[in-house]
Parts: structure tokens; C-alpha cells; sequence
């Protein structure tokens, strides 16, 4: 059952990217914000409904749990698509939308190849369980705030260069909005992940006797944390905007992703632990 919605899932998504792709001498929707009767709204619309139903299962027992790198990062693009549907619901974000539906398949392509066998520590309990879902939420912020990063960067290089047309992203958002928008999911994923990293304390604490343990996974979620508060400091403080900025969120996302997903992945894929 869990393969069946999980294939659904990925069709869907798979058709939305194809069908969001900016067709070339195509104009875009005064308004540029998508509405239902836009086939390819729908239709990811239909695939996170139905990458939600992959969740549903594992709460109602019919598929195991796993806490694996390919779950999370299923998960992490989930909660990307509900953030884009949102936003998308006040700014024009086609843009995002092909990128959005396209990293989702992938995700769940993943988890056929990764069957799950990275289950809960024995006696985890509660402060575990949200430990790690905090974690995966800030993910999946951090994750939408680099793709408006993306997007920021590339319109402000198309701008130094005076090209005013951004074909490849949609309908053009003002760059103040972006950065807005940009700077928002960042606070947002770091106040998460705060909190994620404050359940980690008390499980590990409860579980080990000690705040942390000393490992890959503690040293870059330490790490990442560290960088996202320079760099919200920095803008609260100094002022910081544009290349600048852009560069502390995406080095702090890059060490986020290699303290949970990417140590996961090297002892699940390469060490086969």
C-alpha cells in the first residue's frame, strides 16, 4: 500500500515539474499567482496530498517508522511544497514550483532505493521524537529560505548586469519582497531548530547522562546554529542585505544538512551501519 501512494506521489510530482516548466515565448498571468483552474496547481496539489498520505500510513502502523536520511529528506521537501503553497497564495512563485515538485520526486525516489532500517534509540521517548521533528521542520525552512536565496541571488545578478527580464524564475518579485520572504523562513527554521536542539539536550541527557554526544551529527548542528545566529544578528544589528547575507544562510544550511541527512547517509549508504 505504502508503494502504491508513494509511486502516486512521485507521478504527480513528476508531472507537475514537466507541466510548470516556463514554456518559452509563453506569457505569465497578469497577477502571476496560480489558481485551481491551473492544471499544473492541481496536480501538485494532488501529489502532496498524496505524499501526505505516505505519512498517514506510518502513523497508523502500516508502514514502519524510519529515521533514515531518504524519510527525512521526503519529509523535508513536504513541508518545502506546504511552505510554497502558502506563500504562493499572496506571490507570484511559479518559479519555484518545477524546482519544488522536481527535488520533492527525487526525495521519494530515494526512499525505495533506502529501505527503512534506521529505527528510534531504544527508550528515546517523547523529547526525542520532537527533538526530531523540530529538526526536520527547520529543515524544510531552511531548505524553502535557499531556494528564495536562489532566486535572490539570481535576480540581483540579472539586475548588476541590467537584465531586467527573469524568464527562468516566473513572474519577477520586487527584491525588497524576496528578501523579505527570504529572511522570514529564516527565522522561522532557526527558532525550530533552537528548540530542536533544546529537546536534544534533554533526551540525550535522560538517555546518556550527558547534554550532548560528541559525534559528526552535534559538531555541524552545533555549528549551523552558530552561523544562522551571526547571520541573524548581523541583519538585525549591521545591516547586513544582499551577497553577504546570502552567503552565512547558505553555508549554515550546508552544515545543517550534513549534521542529520549527511551523517545519516554515510553510516546507512557508505558504512552500512
Amino acid at each position: 500500500m505504502w508503494i502504491l501512494v508513494n509511486g502516486i506521489a512521485f507521478a504527480f510530482y513528476l508531472l507537475a515539474s514537466f507541466m510548470a516548466r516556463p514554456r518559452a515565448g509563453s506569457a505569465p498571468r497578469a497577477t502571476g499567482l496560480p489558481t485551481l483552474r491551473d492544471p499544473a496547481t492541481v496536480t501538485m496539489l494532488l501529489a502532496w496530498l498524496a505524499h501526505a498520505a505516505t505519512f498517514g500510513l506510518v502513523l497508523d502502523g502500516l508502514h514502519d517508522p524510519d529515521f533514515g536520511f531518504a524519510p527525512a529528506l521526503s519529509l523535508t521537501f513536504w513541508l518545502v511544497a506546504a511552505v510554497y503553497w502558502v506563500e504562493s497564495l499572496y506571490y507570484p512563485l511559479q518559479g519555484l514550483r518545477s524546482w519544488i515538485c522536481l527535488l520533492a520526486a527525487i526525495s521519494l525516489l530515494l526512499t525505495w532505493f533506502f529501505p527503512p532500517d534506521r529505527l528510534a534509540p531504544h527508550g528515546a521517548g517523547l523529547e526525542f521524537f520532537l527533538h526530531w521533528a523540530m529538526g526536520i521542520a527547520a529543515y524544510g525552512l531552511f531548505a524553502a529560505a535557499v531556494l528564495h536565496g536562489l532566486m535572490l541571488w539570481s535576480a540581483e545578478r540579472a539586475l548588476h548586469r541590467r537584465k531586467a527580464n527573469f524568464k527562468a524564475l516566473g513572474p519577477a518579485l520586487p527584491l525588497l519582497t524576496l528578501e523579505k520572504l527570504t529572511y522570514r523562513l529564516a527565522v522561522l527554521g532557526f527558532a525550530l531548530l533552537s528548540a530542536s536542539l533544546i529537546f536534544a539536550i534533554l533526551f540525550s541527557s535522560r538517555l546518556f547522562g550527558r547534554p550532548f554526544e560528541f559525534n559528526h551529527q552535534t559538531v555541524f548542528g552545533v555549528a549551523s546554529w552558530l552561523l544562522f545566529a551571526v547571520l541573524l544578528l548581523g541583519r538585525s544589528i549591521l545591516g547586513w542585505r544582499g551577497r553577504a547575507a546570502l552567503r552565512w544562510l547558505f553555508a549554515g544550511s550546508a552544515l545543517l544538512l550534513l549534521s542529520y541527512v549527511g551523517s545519516r547517509f554515510v553510516l546507512q549508504v557508505i558504512l552500512h551501519r
